[in-house]
């Protein structure tokens, strides 16, 4: 679980939120200080939000999305319009939720997403082993293969 927002009340609250149902938090001040570490193995999501100062929100999903980083996300801002919306959601945000939000909603979306993230990461690790298996195969093997 990740939480990045440049005001240091919210972060603590999201993350003492988080933490009370059972999971753990690592909380940035800024989109930059995110992508320098590297994200952990495991299902996770990330509660950005939208106004940040330097790389913006949005910025850091555009970033993530080039950087082949899939990563579930869950906006939050007190500054929300509807084109704003319709750019996250378009680049595949989780959810957008506008400040003051209900801790319900955000942890609904928080495990709604995490359990996505489950499933993709699971998904990802069965192509894998299907690769491999195919590369196990001898060319004669592959061509016959082509006929199943």
């Amino acid at each position: 679980m990740f939480v990045v927002d440049d005001d240091p009340s919210v972060r603590r609250s999201i993350e003492r939120l988080i933490q009370s149902i059972g999971l753990e938090v690592q909380t940035f001040q800024s989109a930059r200080e995110f992508l320098q570490r590297a994200r952990p193995e495991g299902p996770a999501c990330l509660v950005l939000d939208v106004r940040l100062p330097g790389l913006s929100g949005l910025d850091l999903q555009r970033e993530l999305t080039n950087r082949g980083i899939q990563l579930p996300i869950i906006f939050i801002t007190a500054h929300g319009d509807i084109p704003m919306t319709v750019r996250a959601m378009k680049g595949g945000a989780v959810e957008f939720l506008t400040k003051p939000f209900r801790t319900r909603h955000l942890l609904d979306a928080i495990r709604a997403a995490i359990e996505r993230d489950r499933d993709t990461l699971k998904q990802r690790s069965e192509v894998a082993q299907l690769r491999n298996r195919y590369d196990l195969l001898t060319p004669r093997e592959r061509r016959c293969s082509l006929f199943w």
